[in-house]
């Protein structure tokens, strides 16, 4: 796993931070707007903030003072790629059960004629 998805990974095992991107999905914020969701200080918020930008999921922005925090989507892209190579388990476990349940129901018709 390279070092930036393994950055992702841990801005992501916070709920905190989840929760963050899921705000700033709906919009871009500063610290301030940010901390008005959260019953933390503007410090540990900055924290967790600059731990999403680590993690590629964020960008940062000077404008003037403030710092403007926006969602990076293509981070994210990063991360559902590699957990996409997993699906292909749940793709066969699933077509496993398809396939079961359909020769059930053949053999429950068959014994009913």
């Amino acid at each position: 796993m390279t070092d930036k998805l393994q950055q992702s990974f841990k801005a992501l095992a916070d709920p905190s931070r989840r929760e963050i991107l899921l705000h700033l999905s709906k919009q871009d914020m500063t610290i301030k707007e940010v901390s008005e969701h959260f019953d933390m200080t503007r410090a540990a918020v900055k924290k967790h903030l600059t731990i999403l930008q680590q993690g590629n999921l964020i960008s940062i922005e000077k404008s003037g003072r403030e710092r403007i925090n926006s969602l990076k989507p293509e981070g994210l892209k990063t991360v559902t790629n590699w957990m996409a190579y997993f699906d292909s388990f749940w793709d066969q476990k699933l077509n496993n059960l398809q396939q079961a349940m359909t020769n059930y129901t053949q053999e429950k018709d068959q014994i009913k004629k």
